[in-house]
């Protein structure tokens, strides 16, 4: 991804065609590695292509794809685990009462 990204970079700083140099220089500006093959495997995809389309091409694969949907996972809790964490935030929220009193009194 970050070989796609770094290409991606190139070419919207101008560079209609980057080299494996152009995408190196670019990943090693931020300390990423730079792995040759993964380099040359993009460039010979994207080579002689309209960067534009291929866009176009993939949000239109992307689109086929289903997203979203299913059902949600809910946890539920524990029967004990809910009655003993009752009273406790019912505590906290009268300490917290009583600190705004005491506050406002100043």
């Amino acid at each position: 991804m970050k070989v796609v990204a770094a290409y991606l970079l190139a070419v919207l700083g101008g560079n209609t065609s980057p080299s494996a140099d152009d995408l190196k220089a670019i990943l090693g500006s931020v300390g990423a590695e730079a792995e040759d093959e993964r380099i040359q495997l993009l460039l010979s995809e994207v080579k002689g292509k309209d960067i534009t389309e291929l866009i176009a091409s993939g949000r239109e694969k992307l689109a086929s794809v289903p997203s979203g949907g299913g059902g949600v996972a809910v946890a539920a809790a524990a029967p004990g685990a809910g009655a003993a964490a009752a009273p406790a935030a019912a505590e906290a929220k009268k300490e917290e009462k009583v600190e705004e009193k005491e506050e406002s009194d100043d």
